[in-house]
Order: C-alpha cells, then structure tokens, then sequence
C-alpha cells in the first residue's frame, strides 16, 4: 500500500503538468514545449522572472509567475489568448510607448509562447 501511495506521489506533478499543457493547447493552438524554447531564443527572461526557464530572472518587466491566473495583460487587456498572442507579437500596436519592445516575434512563436505562458497556475 505504501508503495502505491508514493508512486501515485510521484505521478501527480506529471499528470497536473500534463493536464495543464493539454489545456494551454485547447486554449491557444500552441505548443508549450516550443514556447518554453522561444522564450530563451527570443531573450525574455532578459526582462522578465520566467518560472521553468532557467536564468529567466529579468527585473525590467513584470515577474510572468501565475500569469495564466490573471485577469488583464499589460494593465490593460483581458487576458484571453487572442489577447496574449497580440501582446507578444506587437506590444508596441497595444500600447505606444510600452517598455515592452517589439521583438518581431512570428505568428507561430506568439501562439507556442502563449501556450507556455498559460501553463504558469498557480
């Protein structure tokens, strides 16, 4: 009995880590593994804490932990996939003069980013 209660221990973060990629697939088309890589190769932990990315601990923009969990994107935006790939891709068309640059992020990369990105519950 013990046996099995440490297996299904061990088990549980994978399949909530599962389910969580399942729905972040549903909600934005993307793929988060691809996301998690297009954060490093596009640079935004340079400005942003990016829980799972490894030396992702900017301090210029906002820390992204739990941003699946919040109600707007830049203060101002519902924070709804369509939304989050927009932000990604042209922060600048959101908001002129954002600090957040354009980093010319293709379609693709804004949907597998997003997907990520909504990986990151609380």
């Amino acid at each position: 009995m013990k046996t099995v209660l440490a297996l299904m221990l061990l088990l549980l973060p994978t399949a909530c880590h599962s389910q969580d990629d399942e729905t972040a697939r549903q909600l934005t088309g993307g793929e988060p593994g691809r996301g998690r890589a297009a954060i490093r190769r596009y640079g935004c932990g340079s400005c942003h804490e990016v829980p799972g990315i490894e030396g992702a601990r900017g301090l210029v923009g906002p820390p992204l932990t739990n941003i699946a969990d919040r109600l707007y994107l830049a203060g101002q935006l519902p924070n709804t996939p369509e939304n989050m790939r927009r932000w990604i891709s042209d922060p600048q068309g959101v908001e002129k003069g954002t600090a957040m640059p354009d980093m010319h992020v293709t379609a693709g990369d804004a949907r597998d980013i997003a997907a990520y990105l909504y990986t990151l519950r609380r």
